[in-house]
């Protein structure tokens, strides 16, 4: 081989390497999301009876940890309190939630309803809201101002 040779090869090389090394970049997040997180589809009930389609529901929280910043929390789950523990109920677990709210800014309480027919009286854990994608666009629905959230 000559010194040409072994140029363009190596040169071909790395231009190969780079390519898989931005397809695995850039595809990641969603092998991810359709390996590991199911997409939930509910119907959310708001406070003065309006019926809202969410597709790719997910929990949402925001916790401080300065006065200027903030991490943001997506769940696939609700965190409810059962006396002084908090037990976190996955959606794929749960047929709907009937939300009442407490009034004075605590968070609601919440009456769940799972598959098998089990039910449960809680706290929610977190003052949070349900979001996701409506037909109109991304829709945020705070847990406080909601009736119910049935998933299909």
């Amino acid at each position: 081989m000559n010194r040409q040779t072994i140029v363009r090869s190596t040169s071909r090389l790395s231009a190969l390497m780079n390519a898989i090394a931005v397809m695995c970049l850039l595809g990641s997040p969603a092998w991810a999301e359709s390996k590991n997180e199911k997409a939930f589809h509910a119907v959310a009930v708001d406070a003065k009876g309006v019926e809202t389609d969410v597709k790719n529901v997910i929990f949402y929280y925001e916790e401080k940890i300065s006065e200027t910043a903030f991490v943001p929390h997506e769940l696939r789950e609700v965190p409810v309190k059962r006396g002084t523990a908090t037990v976190k109920i996955k959606f794929e677990g749960i047929k709907h939630i009937d939300l009442k709210p407490s009034g004075n800014g605590t968070p609601p309480h919440v009456a769940i309803t799972l598959h098998d027919g089990k039910t449960g009286e809680f706290v929610l854990a977190i003052a949070g809201s349900f979001k996701g994608q409506s037909d109109f666009g991304e829709v945020e629905l705070p847990a406080a101002e909601l009736k119910k959230l049935t998933f299909k």
